[in-house]
């Protein structure tokens, strides 16, 4: 895992969020895929920091809110 401060790399990447965020925004993260691993940061501050992991990091984060009842 790594954090850094959104770079012109960063800024450069297609950041993708959930639908099920809205239009109106609200506390969402966003993610974008990259060759080094998933990139994360906070859609309002998208200037800010960003959280990379690797890809097998990701699937494994993925695999467990799956198996999630709410």
């Amino acid at each position: 895992m790594n954090t850094t401060e959104s770079s012109d790399a960063a800024l450069e990447l297609t950041w993708r969020k959930s639908s099920y965020s809205g239009a109106e925004g609200g506390d969402c993260v966003e993610i974008a895929a990259a060759v080094d691993g998933i990139h994360i940061r906070d859609s309002k501050v998208r200037f800010g920091p960003v959280l990379t992991v690797t890809s097998d990091a990701w699937a494994g984060l993925v695999r467990l809110a799956a198996d999630q009842t709410i």
